[in-house]
């Protein structure tokens, strides 16, 4: 029997962690069962690991040494080789000089201020925020985000252990009581990709919920977000990614957020001008 994996399942397989259930371990490492891993959670890792967010101890660059799909039989490991872009090296394959550490310290920086922004103006608005927990301790002008005002340090126990560890990653969350009103990726050099999959698994996993899903990214990268978005892996899901994620553009965001914090009027806001703000995506929008 083929088992397809998680990426959280792979991880703890590999490292013998005990958050990986014995009866699931079992069941991995039986003989006549086929344990694979999918191409999207290869790219999530690589991802991670060029961002230092995660570390692999494979005796070959992770970048080169694994993508595609690994094949696990037990504890051996079979890996088919390709090569995984690290970070944006797939837009600019000719170009890698553009992808220096100035580039990537400068996005980072840009990052943490969309996500400080949105933390702020969702506390302002009365929300409690979640910020992802591999973020917390990042600072913008020198305030700690896991401290800002309205951070909680638990999500709300209603939703199941898998929920859970898909959304604690997501970059911030805005909650009313035990329910997520908001949730929203911010993607400057990291892949589109994997701040979709995260979306569109939260949507899989809660498909009873209604919640405004955001991807925020530069201007520039607008028909980057819209090539991904409607990936038939994500627009023939019974929920259409495209229907129920928005693109925020930072120009746009900014303006309005900026707007609203001169005028002093988030306290009366309410979370719905975010979707009048975002842009959704339709394989008939070309413009």
């Amino acid at each position: 029997m083929k088992i397809l994996l998680d990426t959280h399942a792979f991880l703890w397989l590999i490292a013998g962690d005990a958050s990986l259930s014995p009866k699931a371990r079992d069941i991995i490492e039986a003989a006549d069962n086929e344990p694979l891993l999918s191409a999207a959670s290869l790219w999530e890792m690589a991802i991670k690991v060029s961002l230092g967010k995660l570390t692999l101890n494979f005796e070959e660059p992770f970048s080169e040494a694994i993508g595609g799909q690994l094949r696990l039989k037990g504890r051996q490991q079979i890996p088919t080789l390709v090569s995984v872009p690290d970070s944006e090296e797939a837009e600019s394959p000719d170009r890698p000089e553009l992808v220096d550490k100035t580039e990537t310290k400068t996005a980072t920086t840009r990052h943490t201020e969309i996500q400080h922004d949105l933390m702020t103006i969702g506390a302002d608005m009365g929300f409690d925020i979640w910020v992802a927990r591999n973020d917390r301790s990042r600072n913008w002008n020198g305030k700690e985000l896991g401290k800002l005002p309205n951070v909680i340090d638990e999500l709300p126990t209603q939703f199941n252990e898998v929920t859970n560890r898909t959304i604690e990653l997501i970059d911030v969350l805005w909650l009313k009581g035990n329910s997520v009103v908001a949730a929203f990726e911010v993607e400057c050099t990291t892949s589109v990709y994997s701040g979709l999959l995260r979306m569109s698994d939260l949507l899989a996993l809660q498909p009873n919920l209604e919640i405004n899903l955001f991807l925020a990214a530069p201007d520039e990268r607008r028909e980057k977000v819209k090539q991904e978005i409607l990936r038939p892996t994500f627009s023939l899901k019974e929920k259409p990614l495209a229907e129920n994620c928005g693109f925020l553009g930072f120009g746009r965001l900014t303006e309005k957020l900026d707007g609203i914090r001169k005028l002093g009027v988030a306290s009366s806001m309410k979370p719905d001008f975010l979707t009048k703000t975002a842009e959704y995506f339709t394989p008939e929008n070309d413009d």
